[in-house]
């Protein structure tokens, strides 16, 4: 029997994409709340920011048709602090001002108080001529009073939130946090803490998957039920299937989607719902599954949870997650945007041998903000996804020379 081509991740991830509907789900919840959620409805001004002509300077609001030569002396006739609220200026008049105070009526610009000199409470001499407006901040440069200024589907950080915070809003409706049932498989698997280093049984290692992976979908905004180790037997791995069906969006394994005789995921999953197994042509990362596990075991048409395996190797692991699993939860939440931006760096030194699947290279930028790879590409060396700042994306069968100019996406962008 010969196996199916490889896919490639182009073609893959589409395809992954088309099944990842929006679950439709919302909430709201407090702005101070909001880091990382994605937005789930427009955010439109009510105000305009600033809400009035403010300077944006200490210093004095002058006319500047009053001082069109330099050493002009001016009376000082009032004093605004930010958040009081001065009176008309008259001719000769100006106007001692603080930084973020509105504009009083009749001012048309601002002196810093570096280039003016106090003569006395009421008087003060302007060094130099002002221009028009400078140092004024105009009501609305920021925000105008029905404005959009946060879209649907907006992923949102620090500066959205104060964004939001600046036009008066304390909570946001935001897309309900994805519900993934975590779980792990293999009989060969030991929790830390569980067994010491120095009586681990022969064949046995410790689950890193299992941290990482969790660490990353609740970065991802989901809220996670892990459900430890399923040993590798049929009818255990189908019962866990099931129950994390009942109320989970997703179910995301690490290990057992290939083909041996201890690998239960792939007929569990087809017995419970379906699965499309693929061998992706990317380095690290090539087993890959997805499918649907059905909540009803009686009801073929009825509600099901994504299901989405990874291989088991913790550098294939990690790197399909962010190729694949993120863009994918993204989806789910949204957001408008999936996909991680690229950086385009330069290389330090050659690259390894050109492989015909496309790579995935794990590098680290230089002082000179040139990129180094990481010796060992192993996809079992996890030491280097934390050595490394990002991944080069390299294509199939390309050799990396120094000097070359790759497409680099760092984890900083990925993991955000």
């Amino acid at each position: 029997m010969s196996r199916p081509p490889l896919l490639t991740l182009d073609e893959a991830l589409p395809q992954l994409l088309a099944h990842a509907r929006a679950l439709g789900r919302q909430e709201t919840v407090s702005t101070f709340e909001a880091d990382g959620r994605v937005l789930a409805q427009d955010v439109v001004s009510a105000l305009q920011v600033p809400p009035h002509d403010n300077s944006s300077m200490d210093g004095y609001a002058v006319r500047s048709c009053d001082v069109t030569q330099a050493d002009t002396v001016l009376r000082v006739t009032q004093r605004i602090p930010a958040g009081a609220t001065g009176h008309e200026l008259g001719a000769g008049e100006a106007a001692r001002i603080f930084t973020g105070a509105p504009i009083p009526p009749g001012a048309d610009a601002v002196l810093m108080q570096e280039d003016c000199e106090p003569l006395d409470d009421a008087q003060v001499r302007c060094r130099v001529v002002p221009e028009v407006g400078q140092w004024i901040r105009r009501s609305g440069e920021d925000v105008t009073r029905g404005a959009t200024v946060l879209h649907r589907g907006d992923r949102l950080g620090p500066a959205a939130l104060g964004l939001a915070a600046s036009i008066g809003l304390s909570h946001l409706d935001v897309a309900a946090r994805p519900r993934v049932a975590l779980m792990s498989t293999g009989d060969e698997l030991v929790m830390p803490g569980d067994v010491p280093p120095q009586a681990m049984p022969p064949g046995a290692i410790y689950n890193s998957n299992r941290f990482f992976l969790r660490a990353l979908l609740e970065r991802m905004g989901c809220d996670v039920t892990d459900l430890g180790i399923v040993p590798d037997q049929f009818d255990a791995t189908k019962r866990a299937l099931h129950q994390a069906a009942l109320q989970h969006d997703l179910i995301l394994t690490s290990g057992g989607v290939s083909v041996g005789e201890e690998d239960h995921i792939k007929p569990a999953v087809q017995s419970l719902g379906e699965l499309h197994l693929w061998s992706l042509a990317i380095k690290p990362g090539k087993p890959f599954a997805f499918g649907s596990v059905r909540r009803d075991r009686t009801d073929t048409d009825g509600p099901s949870a994504h299901f989405i395996g990874l291989p088991g190797n913790p550098v294939s692991s990690f790197v399909t997650f962010l190729l694949l699993v993120r863009p994918f939860i993204l989806s789910l939440q949204g957001a408008r945007q999936v996909q991680a931006p690229r950086w385009r760096l330069r290389v330090a030194g050659d690259g390894p041998r050109a492989d015909r699947r496309r790579e995935f290279l794990r590098a680290r930028r230089n002082t000179a903000g040139e990129l180094e790879l990481f010796p060992n590409q192993s996809s079992g060396v996890l030491t280097s996804a934390v050595w490394a700042d990002g991944v080069i994306d390299n294509p199939a069968g390309t050799v990396i020379r120094a000097g070359d100019v790759v497409d680099f996406i760092p984890w900083s962008e990925w993991l955000a």
